[in-house]
């Protein structure tokens, strides 16, 4: 499963672990994504995306469709999750 949202493109970023010995060891940062389940209500049917928390929030003030249309115009939007769900 990557760990990607299908509406930003978030990933994983990378960087590093620091101890108090100021010893550094690689690590990852990942996103804070969920599943979630959305209804469309113009094609009355629901739909299953993998979402940062920054997109819920995103999704919850502006709506489902405007935001799929943003992603969409910005080219982050995550064409895989889209075929899937045949938006």
């Amino acid at each position: 499963m990557s760990k990607v949202c299908d509406i930003t493109g978030k990933r994983p970023r990378v960087g590093n672990n620091v101890s108090h010995a100021n010893n550094k060891t690689k690590r990852r940062f990942y996103p804070n994504l969920h599943k979630k389940r959305f209804y469309i209500a113009e094609e009355d049917r629901f739909v299953t995306l993998k979402v940062c928390t920054k997109a819920l929030r995103t999704i919850s003030k502006k709506g489902l469709m405007p935001v799929l249309r943003d992603a969409a115009a910005k080219g982050t939007l995550n064409k895989a999750a889209m075929k899937k769900q045949s938006l």
